[in-house]
């Protein structure tokens, strides 16, 4: 398989930290222009990072409908726990990590000056291979990550300050956990560690502010950063899982609740009336002009429907802990969300949905 991505793009550091865990063989390409602008498009209506092509020709996106199809055809040491309650735990956190710290994460490398000359230059080596002056694309680079992901996501003066914080406070819930076992659910990663890897390791570790933040304030996530990468199924594998949701894991799922899942639920909110753009309302904060996002519909409508397919004891359990951490109103305050993404099931097959517009 070819993994088309970047060294230091979130969602390529998400997957390849799982294939190298599974032992699945892939070559990573640079995503150039030609590749950005032409041959992904053709293929999946838009590029993302990563985009996969398969060796029987076919092209896949999105990196979590990706490793539950690879999950399937590589079931040995799996990453989703057999404990279903169990694993709707592990894919919030998942989601939480893909969705929410996706913001932070962005905010972070290119509203610093420090990190956005450095990483404007990374990525300009890079991807964009154009005959012009390397700080002349770096500058380019630097100034569309920005208005695209910073400005055009709702971080402003008045913002800025709970993003600075919502990274702080997501690194002193998890200290503690890593301080006591490996990975969050007990001897070996489940698809959370996976989820959390995109903005830890491939944004927060690596960028000199919060990298520096990261060491100093959370050693033990460093540490973990470094576990996951160079952690193997075939050392791992089989290794004990702690049950059900341990409790050391419930303020970081509060933190979801207070964060990623208002999100998601005005989010939908807005989609379903029709608001290009909203204000989003988190932890006494607001992010203004906000741009609705189907897929991000999408990703509640995929969780209430985890919900509906537990049993019923799983059921009231998971129901249960959601109340206790602040996740169960905002999961339903948009009953029945329709995102038009993927409407005939055949994801990470199906075409892409931009998160925003160019």
């Amino acid at each position: 398989m070819i993994v088309y991505g970047a060294e230091i793009s979130y969602f390529t550091g998400k997957l390849e930290a799982y294939l190298r865990y599974k032992g699945i063989p892939y070559e990573l390409r640079t995503l150039g222009m030609y590749e950005y602008l032409w041959k992904v498009p053709r293929k999946l209506g838009a590029t993302q990072y990563p985009s996969v092509e398969l060796p029987d020709g076919r092209w896949m996106s999105d990196t979590t409908p990706m490793i539950a199809w690879l999950e399937v055809r590589h079931p040995e040491r799996a990453v989703l726990p057999v404990d279903r309650a169990q694993a709707f735990f592990a894919l919030l956190i998942e989601d939480f990590g893909d969705e929410w710290l996706w913001r932070p994460a962005m905010h972070y490398r290119w509203s610093n000056a420090v990190d956005r000359r450095l990483m404007g230059v990374r990525l300009a080596e890079e991807i964009v291979r154009m005959p012009a002056p390397l700080w002349l694309r770096a500058r380019w680079v630097a100034y569309r990550q920005a208005k695209l992901f910073v400005r055009g996501d709702g971080i402003d003066r008045h913002s800025r300050g709970h993003a600075d914080r919502s990274y702080l406070r997501v690194l002193d819930r998890l200290e503690p956990v890593f301080a006591e076992r490996p990975f969050l659910f007990g001897d070996q990663p489940t698809v959370a560690d996976f989820g959390l890897f995109g903005s830890m390791g491939r944004h927060f570790s690596p960028d000199p502010t919060p990298g520096r933040i990261m060491r100093n304030r959370a050693p033990a996530v460093s540490e973990w950063v470094a576990r996951l990468w160079n952690a193997r199924g075939e050392r791992l594998g089989g290794a004990p899982l702690l049950d059900g949701l341990p409790a050391d894991l419930e303020p970081l799922l509060q933190e979801a609740g207070e964060t990623h899942l208002q999100m998601l639920a005005a989010n939908a909110a807005a989609h379903a009336a029709g608001e290009d753009h909203h204000d989003l309302h988190v932890q006494g904060a607001v992010y203004r002009s906000v741009p609705t996002s189907p897929y991000r519909v999408w990703a509640l409508e995929q969780l209430q429907q985890r919900f509906a397919e537990l049993g019923q004891a799983d059921r009231e359990l998971v129901e249960q802990k959601l109340r206790a951490c602040n996740c169960w109103a905002p999961l339903w305050r948009v009953a029945d969300p329709q995102s038009g993404h993927d409407p005939r099931g055949t994801a990470p097959f199906c075409r892409t949905t931009r998160m925003v517009r160019d």
